[in-house]
C-alpha cells in the first residue's frame, strides 16, 4: 500500500514540470452493474440439491474523489472510491434469489489520452481492497474470499463540460478462481425434509461496468458553456 502512494507521488511530482500542465479535483459517484460468479450444490443424500447456477447481474452504487494532472492532451487520473456491489443466484427451492453483497474500497490509476473536446479515454490499474463480502442464507456467516490479487484493471470513456462530467467504465478482475466451501441454511433453502444445504462458492470473482457522474470542485475551465454563433 505504501508503495503504491509512493508511486502516485513520484507520478505528481515528475509530470509537475510540464508546462502545459494543470490540475483538477472534484466528486464522483453513480451506479455499477456486477457480472460474475457461480455456486455449486452438494448432493449429499438424494433430497439435496446438486446443481451449477451462474450469478444474475446487479444494480450497486459508488462514491469517491478524484484528481487530474493534464499535461497537453495526456493525462493521470488517481482515484478514490467505495463501492457496494450486489449479485444475486437463482438457488432452487427458494421463492426469492440469494444475494451475494461485496463492499470495496478501491484507489484506480488511470492514464487517458482526450480524444477530443470533451471526449477523453483511460484505462489502468485498480488497487483493490475487500471490505465485506456475504452470501444471504450462509449459516457460519463466513467471510467470502472475492480475489487472491488486490489489483484489478480498468478501461473507459468520459466526457465533461465545465463543472460536470459522466464516465462510464468496465473494470476486470485479474484473479483467479478460487473454490470455497458454503454452507447454506437449510430452514431457508428449503426445509428440513430437502433443498439446499452445503455446497462450494466456485468463483467469487466480479467484473463491473461503472456509470459515474462527475462533478469537478476546482480546476481550469469549470464555467465554460458554449458559445453562441454570431451572425
Amino acid at each position: 500500500m505504501k508503495k503504491y502512494f509512493f508511486a502516485l507521488l513520484f507520478i505528481f511530482m515528475t509530470f509537475s514540470g510540464f508546462s502545459q500542465t494543470t490540475f483538477e479535483y472534484g466528486l464522483k459517484g453513480g451506479i455499477n452493474y456486477s457480472m460474475g460468479g457461480e455456486i455449486r450444490g452438494s448432493k449429499s443424500n438424494a433430497n439435496y440439491w446438486g446443481e451449477t447456477v451462474q450469478g444474475v447481474g446487479g444494480i450497486g452504487y459508488h462514491g469517491g474523489i478524484f484528481g487530474q494532472v493534464n499535461f497537453g492532451k495526456f493525462f493521470i487520473r488517481p482515484e478514490v472510491v467505495y463501492s457496494s456491489l450486489t449479485q444475486e443466484f437463482e438457488i432452487p427451492l427458494r421463492e426469492d434469489n440469494t444475494e451475494y453483497s461485496v463492499q470495496t474500497f478501491t484507489i484506480p490509476l488511470l492514464l487517458g489520452y482526450n480524444i477530443y473536446g470533451p471526449l477523453d479515454v483511460y484505462a489502468g490499474p485498480v488497487y483493490s481492497n475487500v471490505l465485506d463480502a456475504k452470501i444471504y442464507g450462509e449459516q457460519n456467516d463466513q467471510l467470502i474470499v472475492v480475489q487472491n490479487t488486490p489489483i484489478n484493471a480498468q478501461a473507459g470513456v468520459k466526457v465533461e463540460v465545465g463543472r460536470f462530467g459522466i464516465d462510464v467504465r468496465y473494470e476486470h478482475s485479474l484473479s483467479t478462481a478460487e473454490r470455497q466451501d458454503i454452507d447454506l441454511d437449510n430452514n431457508l433453502f428449503g426445509g428440513p425434509n430437502g433443498g439446499a444445504n452445503k455446497g462450494w462458492f466456485n468463483d467469487a470473482r466480479l467484473n463491473q461496468v461503472i456509470v459515474s457522474i462527475i462533478f469537478k470542485i476546482g480546476g481550469p475551465g469549470l464555467n465554460e458553456r458554449r458559445r453562441r454563433a454570431c451572425y
